[in-house]
């Protein structure tokens, strides 16, 4: 064993700085692979994160004896939405305290988070510190906090407080009633789980390409490899002696490639820790993953490299001489194409009351079901290139497509890939109209009991009046049945200069007037929808420029491992006479061809798999992220393959044989 690993090192130093140079484009493409790995496995910890520090606010019912009794509400302030817990303590119970806080809050403390606390700090007290009632004892911490700014109030009452007895049914996606609770355990939301499907399914989207990256790694420069693979076959090496070469080589490579990716990782948290999602940053702990997930990485890139790497010494094993002859492989099956057609039937299908997994996972078959068929359609698009040619150029292109089509389509299956993911979420891209537009009425609303609407619109009157703010009651509506008769009061300011001011003065002046209930403005009515079209919008930037760095980075890397793969080939057209201009425009011809064809058909695929989520018509906005994504995908492959024109004239400046 050490004399193979020896004998490896050997041969890999002895290909000169070409060789090394091919190394190291494997090792790029690993690094850049776990990386992204890292970030997409992130993403599930980073929402599971969350939700563990927002179950508290979701009281569940005390199945013994209470310790206190939880109530939540959304306030507002500055478009900002504020968390107001409630808590009236019932008996002393060691240990059970809101998350972030040292202990109980006592009746009449209040505390607070570091972002509302430095924003009561800024505004007057009018607009925001008078809401709550009582002095403010503590800073709420990490663990308490979805994200770094989040404003959050824990607001200590008595149980005999009219607010801890509020039905608070006005508002039931942004409130929960009184409950009575024996600790601050509590339950996931539902909008958590919203977003953690969310997660789920991007994280698909990012891991199979990158697991496709990862393993088109380990066959970068085959060409080299393969052929010396071959003498030393021809001249008596053994089948399990050339494994362990590839797979010693391939392992080392990867490996250290993988360590650079989680350097590279490491480096950009604090850069990816301020994307905002869910209406806020993130914690840079929340985006470690973990010690487990990270050696998982470490173990799993380098096998899966070392897999593909052996998986492609077939050939080598079974014919070294047609290797050395370079003799053309046999075309491959039509099965590939029967195959993708299996998965695209099954899509529809699982969208039929299963399960999120069961619908990730065959979103990931759809998507090695394109890779699978790509070499055969490239393959297929060689033989009619060929025919149709009328340039050199051309011909060239044709054949290079015939002969290798793996090789060329590992250059263009970055792109097609995301064209595959662009059509999907392109599709699934949600337009503003979907909330109907911006409200046309301003100011606010309060619901208040029908028995008391008459005095309480005069005291919100008188209120408003006190604070400075001239705005105008009336009662509206019919009484609303439930556990008690309701009526709306409106309460309309006048547009103007200082609007937002005078806004929040008034909701700190109604604050309190109804226990139990906030006045809300109709915007308010519809933050949670507008959010989570904003979130759905920011995670399909991240996933397509998640793919965008894999397509731009593969079409580099592949384009500048095929130069130096064949660079024999292309030293022999070179001395006999061939320009330089013609081979460079087949190389080009050669990338081009394929991914006009197999980027639209991905595009189309992927618009199929989004279907069953879509009711309407693409939206505007989905159709610029569609064609925004097409083009820079074409902009960028032709940008990576350009960068290895240099490399091309130096292969070509010495026909030469290499020591390899």
């Amino acid at each position: 064993m050490r004399n193979l690993l020896e004998l490896s090192w050997r041969l890999l130093r002895g290909g000169g700085r070409q060789s090394m140079l091919g190394t190291g484009l494997t090792a790029a493409a690993v690094a850049i692979s776990s990386a992204l790995l890292v970030f997409a496995l992130a993403a599930n910890v980073a929402f599971a994160a969350r939700a563990d520090r927002e179950a508290w606010r979701n009281p569940v019912e005390a199945k013994g004896t209470p310790v206190a009794i939880e109530a939540t509400a959304k306030d507002y302030v500055r478009d900002r939405i504020i968390t107001v817990v409630d808590v009236a303590p019932l008996r002393y119970a060691p240990g059970v305290r809101p998350p972030g806080t040292d202990r109980m809050p006592r009746p009449g403390e209040v505390w607070v988070s570091p972002g509302l606390a430095e924003l009561m700090r800024e505004l007057p007290a009018e607009q925001l510190a008078a809401r709550f009632p009582g002095k403010v004892a503590g800073t709420i911490g990490d663990d308490g906090l979805l994200f770094p700014d989040e404003l959050v109030a824990v607001v200590g009452r008595t149980a005999a407080d009219p607010a801890m007895a509020a039905s608070r049914a006005d508002h039931p996606l942004t409130s929960t009633p009184p409950t009575k609770i024996s600790d601050f355990a509590g339950r996931a939301g539902d909008e958590t789980v919203v977003y953690q499907i969310m997660a789920l399914i991007a994280s698909v989207l990012m891991v199979v390409p990158l697991l496709v990256f990862g393993g088109a790694a380990a066959r970068l420069t085959v060409a080299r490899r393969d052929q010396r693979l071959a003498a030393l076959r021809l001249v008596g090496a053994t089948p399990w002696q050339v494994v362990m070469m590839t797979v010693a080589e391939a392992v080392i490579t990867a490996f250290g490639g993988a360590v650079l990716g989680l350097v590279l990782y490491g480096a950009a948290v604090p850069l990816l820790s301020r994307i905002e999602m869910a209406d806020g940053s993130w914690f840079a702990a929340d985006l470690w993953p973990g010690i487990l997930p990270v050696l998982g990485v470490l173990l799993a890139v380098p096998l899966l490299v070392g897999l593909s790497a052996v998986i492609g010494l077939r050939r080598v094993v079974v014919s070294p001489l047609g290797v050395a002859k370079r003799e053309t492989p046999p075309a491959m099956r039509f099965v590939r194409v029967v195959a993708l057609f299996v998965i695209l039937i099954a899509v529809p299908l699982s969208f039929r009351g299963t399960s999120t997994t069961v619908v990730a996972g065959v979103l990931g078959l759809a998507f090695l079901g394109v890779n699978l068929v790509g070499p055969w359609v490239v393959g297929v698009i060689g033989r009619i290139t060929t025919r149709t040619a009328r340039r050199p150029a051309r011909l060239l292109a044709g054949r290079r497509l015939v002969d290798d089509p793996k090789s060329a389509w590992r250059t263009v299956s970055g792109v097609a890939l995301t064209g595959f993911i662009a059509g999907f979420v392109g599709l699934l891209s949600p337009s503003s109209d979907l909330l109907g537009g911006p409200p046309s009425t301003a100011g606010l609303r309060l619901v208040v009991p029908d028995a008391q609407a008459a005095a309480l619109a005069e005291q919100a009157g008188e209120r408003l009046s006190g604070a400075g703010i001239d705005a105008h009651v009336k009662t509206s509506g019919r009484p609303e049945s439930g556990r008690a008769k309701e009526r709306t009061l409106t309460i309309s300011l006048p547009p103007g200069d200082g609007y937002t001011m005078r806004i929040d003065t008034a909701r700190t002046a109604l604050a309190g007037l109804v226990p139990g209930h906030v006045a809300t403005s109709p915007m308010d009515d519809q933050w949670q929808g507008i959010r989570l079209l904003d979130d759905v919008r920011t995670g399909t930037l991240v996933v397509l420029g998640v793919s965008f760095l894999v397509a731009i980075a593969s079409a580099g890397i592949t384009a500048a491992s095929s130069v130096l793969d064949r660079r024999q080939a292309y030293a022999l057209l070179r001395l006999a006479g061939t320009p330089l201009e013609v081979l460079d425009r087949a190389r080009r011809t050669e990338t081009l061809v394929p991914l006009a064809v197999m980027g639209g058909g991905s595009i189309l695929i992927g618009m199929f798999c989004a279907s069953p989520f879509v009711y309407a018509a693409m939206s505007v906005s989905g159709a610029v992220t569609l064609l925004t994504s097409v083009a820079v995908g074409f902009a960028g492959v032709l940008g990576a393959g350009a960068l290895s024109r240099p490399l091309l004239r130096s292969v070509t400046a010495n026909p030469a044989p290499r020591p390899d």
